[in-house]
């Protein structure tokens, strides 16, 4: 079992994996340097190495981290709530994500683009699963007339680029609206595409 870690030992590891997180989102895995990382954390790369042996392996952690914060909005989906409220309250939350982890979205995006090499084991199994469970739970309330039938795979997807392309395209997004902050009408606007498309007649 390894001897646990100091403080000084513990802020420095948090200083990397921060670090890391700004060169990433920005310059993907391919673009990234130990070097940079190393800069940004304000160590040296020596010192760098001595918590984390590699670029990938830093990557890995912080993905791994990652993983579990993207999941936690779609496992807040409670079967026994109301069906459209509880559909709406995870398009919410997913938007409030992009809005507070942009860096984060644009790292997991970068993954996808490259063929997610380092994390397609758990796409493939903890979110395949978490996934099937809700679109499985989905397709009963569409069944049961509670929301409009949908697919839903498919409205999930749909959940997903709309609410992360605030983060992934922020770029784009500031470069049209100019001043306007883009999340002062989001939420109104999306809540209200989902509620037409789910509500029953």
């Amino acid at each position: 079992m390894p001897a646990p870690q100091t403080r000084i030992q513990q802020k420095n590891r948090a200083a990397i994996l921060e670090a890391a997180l700004d060169v990433f989102s920005a310059h993907g895995f391919r673009g990234a340097t130990i070097d940079q990382i190393a800069i940004a954390a304000g160590l040296s790369k020596p010192n760098l190495l001595y918590y984390f042996t590699s670029k990938e392996a830093i990557h890995t952690a912080l993905l791994s981290g990652l993983l579990e914060t993207w999941l936690a909005p779609l496992k807040g989906m409670d079967p026994n709530g109301d069906p459209l409220a509880e559909i709406l309250a995870y398009v919410a939350r997913k938007l409030q994500m992009s809005r507070d982890y942009p860096r984060e979205s644009r790292l997991f995006a970068n993954e996808i683009v490259q063929g997610a090499p380092r994390i397609y084991l758990a796409l493939s199994t903890d979110l395949k699963d978490l996934v099937d469970d809700k679109a499985g739970l989905i397709r009963n309330w569409g069944e049961q007339g509670k929301i409009a039938l949908v697919h839903p795979y498919h409205l999930l997807f749909s959940i997903w680029s709309l609410t992360q392309h605030y983060a992934d395209f922020d770029v784009q997004i500031r470069a049209v609206m100019g001043d306007e902050d883009p999340f002062e009408a989001a939420p109104e606007f999306i809540e209200t595409l989902y509620r037409k498309l789910l509500s029953v007649s």
